[in-house]
């Protein structure tokens, strides 16, 4: 990531905060709703704070591709979200067809954008590692 872009400062202003959101939503969520929880009107509300910042989270992203003028560099950024979604996509089918057939642990839902990331940051390692 080059810090000296614009497209990258203000990628940073807006992804931060949402990470710090998702952080505190989380923990509220996990303090606030009990196990095993009814659905209700309230724990839903709660439960959706942390998607909230997950969605500003995607939209800084989105913003980060619009804005930069580069457009090798949005080609990098775009080739880094294309290998973090076919990882991402390949370990969840993978996994949900293993959990279909076998007693094997189930893993939440939400952990998709977590995996995601992971696969953004695979994707930045193998960019560093090939000197792009």
């Amino acid at each position: 990531m080059t810090s000296k872009s614009p497209a990258y400062k203000a990628y940073l202003k807006r992804f931060i905060p949402a990470s710090v959101l998702y952080v505190a939503a989380v923990a509220i969520a996990t303090i606030a709703i009990p196990e095993d929880a009814p659905l209700s009107i309230p724990v839903a509300l709660i439960a959706l704070l942390p998607g909230l910042a997950i969605i500003g989270m995607i939209w800084a992203m989105g913003r980060l591709l619009i804005e930069l003028d580069d457009e090798y560099l949005r080609m990098l950024e775009i080739q880094k979200a294309l290998i973090a979604t076919g990882f991402t996509l390949a370990l969840c089918s993978v996994w949900g067809i293993i959990e279909l057939y076998s007693t094997a642990p189930r893993i939440p839902l939400f952990m998709v954008f977590p995996l995601w990331c992971i696969g953004l940051a695979i994707a930045a390692l193998w960019q560093k590692v090939r000197g792009v």
